[in-house]
């Protein structure tokens, strides 16, 4: 894979998933825009990257219109083009339907969902130019149901099915358009969801048992099959949502 002379925005790149695939598409040379909330994090990521390739760095909270607006005004004023966007920011909250207020569920969905649709409709264009593509994280949790995390399941399988239909309208243009759906990967993710030091820990050991392969993933797992999507290796694949989960999707009780 070799993304020289390509410019490729991702967002969530300030940690876990996203912070890895912004290194590995440095060392495949592409040209980035790494987007992310927290600013520190942001800053080191980007000092990693620029190791190896021309790295740009927008702080932005993607339920802004105005700033996931600035996000691409911003890009092309400094590489005049975008091959490829990565929408991989994302949160996730317990609850279920006893006692997800609306206001989380509004948040859940404006982040997971909306932004992605934003940020996807001011991209589409320049990406028409240079024939170039989507990829989109979304989650197992996209794939199949699990109780206790209602409103990010919804989330995610609006992804999966906005990633389906948006390849279908940009395929006659040459513009492909996928996701993956990771399963547990080790990230700060569930923490920020709500589970506490101790509970994470059980919920990592437990994946050993609800992951065919037997471990949760890694982050550069995840990072890796984002960049074949998104390279010409796979130039003849749109439409896909790609797990990404040891197994998991195709595990059922016994």
């Amino acid at each position: 894979m070799d993304f020289s002379g390509k410019v490729v925005v991702l967002t969530g790149a300030s940690s876990g998933i996203g912070a890895s695939t912004a290194v590995y598409l440095a060392k495949l040379n592409a040209k980035l825009t790494l987007v992310g909330r927290n600013v520190a994090n942001l800053k080191k990521v980007r000092s990693e990257c620029e190791k190896y390739t021309d790295t740009l760095s927008v702080v932005a909270d993607l339920t802004k219109g105005a700033d996931i607006e600035n996000i691409i005004r911003t890009t092309i004023d400094r590489y005049g083009q975008i091959d490829v966007l990565v929408n991989n920011a994302g949160i996730l909250e317990m609850g279920t339907i006893e006692n997800t207020s609306l206001e989380q569920c509004d948040r859940i969905m404006n982040t997971n969902v909306r932004s992605i649709y934003h940020l996807t409709m001011l991209a589409t264009p320049h990406i028409v130019k240079t024939k170039g593509n989507i990829v989109t994280v979304s989650s197992v949790n996209g794939l199949r149901s699990f109780p206790g995390v209602l409103a990010y399941n919804v989330s995610k399988a609006a992804v999966d099915q906005f990633t389906r239909c948006v390849s279908l309208e940009l395929a006659p243009k040459g513009v492909r358009v996928n996701n993956v759906n990771p399963g547990v990967v080790v990230s700060e993710l569930q923490k920020r969801g709500g589970l506490s030091e101790e509970q994470y820990e059980a919920f990592l050991v437990r994946s050993k048992e609800t992951h065919a392969l037997g471990r949760p993933g890694q982050p550069d797992e995840v990072a890796a099959a984002i960049a074949f999507l998104a390279s010409d290796l796979a130039s003849n694949i749109t439409g896909v949502s790609l797990p990404v989960d040891g197994g998991r999707h195709a595990m059922c009780p016994r």
